[in-house]
């Protein structure tokens, strides 16, 4: 009797991890060391024909303003003279004594941390509560998405209704509540003016966070949600410690993006306050672009901006190499 030798058959999974985790060549392809000398010049030349555009973009549209704003440092360039004269470091000196970048930095870091924090809370938060609804789903996505895709500007001009002092809905309902001594000219109040339109920025934006956030969650293993469950995880311990650290490299890109915002942060206060009263809403963006326009005054206004660029490089660079780190530790779990 002949018996045929066993062979072992590895389990399914063994198979998916080989593919997921060894780089194979392709049959068809031979490794890029044996192709031939013409072959690889070929690519090579291929290679820079596909790139040139993209590096012609980059260096018309930012490398070149980038270094005419560093020279615009270092002369006091009132918009008309072509010939400004030299002044050093004579705008970072100014700058460092100026109360008013002092003040508007404050401002720029009240709104880095509230415009990061509370979007990201109340995004995550919706998407809890959307991931568990059985139907409505793409309603939500697109109530809650719609102030996102909204200009600045209109928002800006709604929002100041909103909040004016006599016919305003936000007065009008205090009134109806009766909260009237709650009523106040919000935009015109220097104790209040900055954190309206920290509001507005927030309502605008959590929405872009709700759905970044609900399609993370698609990824999310059920199975360890299951099991924390099962373990006696109250819910806000199963959202510690067993969500967000599923979702934390996309938590991170959202982070990132929103903290940047805050440091560029112009465009909707300026449309609702101009940075008042008496400077109360000032924030960097909005202090250069005073000075550089309204006071002529190109040089001290280019150096602020760049100022708010080289601040925020950091925060983004440290945060996108955290991101990157902790998917190639997903990748690799």
């Amino acid at each position: 009797m002949t018996t045929t030798p066993s062979t072992a058959v590895a389990p399914p999974h063994a198979s998916v991890w080989r593919r997921g985790r060894r780089r194979t060549t392709p049959s068809h392809q031979p490794p890029r060391s044996e192709l031939p000398p013409a072959t690889r010049r070929a690519q090579r030349r291929l290679g820079v024909l596909l790139v040139t555009p993209l590096v012609a973009i980059v260096a018309v549209f930012l490398l070149f303003p980038l270094v005419n704003a560093a020279y615009f440092m270092f002369v006091d360039f009132n918009g008309i003279d072509p010939n400004p004269p030299w002044v050093g470091l004579g705008n970072l000196t100014e700058l460092a004594q100026d109360p008013k970048v002092w003040t508007a930095l404050r401002h720029n870091i009240v709104w880095i941390i509230v415009g990061t924090m509370a979007p990201l809370i109340i995004g995550l938060w919706l998407a809890l509560l959307v991931w568990g609804a059985r139907s409505g789903g793409s309603a939500y996505r697109l109530i809650f998405f719609l102030p996102y895709v909204l200009p600045q500007v209109a928002i800006g001009i709604v929002w100041s209704w909103i909040y004016a002092p006599s016919r305003g809905w936000l007065n009008r309902a205090l009134e109806a509540v009766g909260l009237g001594s709650w009523t106040k000219g919000w935009l015109g109040d220097p104790d209040t003016a900055l954190y309206a339109v920290l509001a507005t920025a927030i309502w605008a934006t959590f929405g872009f966070v709700f759905v970044i956030f609900l399609a993370a969650l698609q990824n999310v293993d059920m199975d360890q949600v299951d099991a924390a469950r099962l373990d006696g995880a109250n819910a806000v311990q199963r959202v510690r410690y067993v969500i967000v650290p599923q979702i934390m490299p996309v938590f991170l890109t959202v982070a990132t993006i929103t903290l940047i915002g805050g440091f560029a942060v112009f465009d909707i206060v300026f449309v609702m306050t101009g940075g008042g009263p008496a400077g109360a809403s000032e924030v960097l963006g909005t202090y250069a672009y005073s000075s550089a326009f309204q006071l002529n005054r190109i040089s001290y206004g280019t150096t602020l901006a760049l100022i708010v660029t080289v601040v925020a490089i950091p925060f983004a660079i440290s945060l996108n190499r955290l991101q990157r780190r902790l998917s190639l530790e997903g990748m690799g779990a």
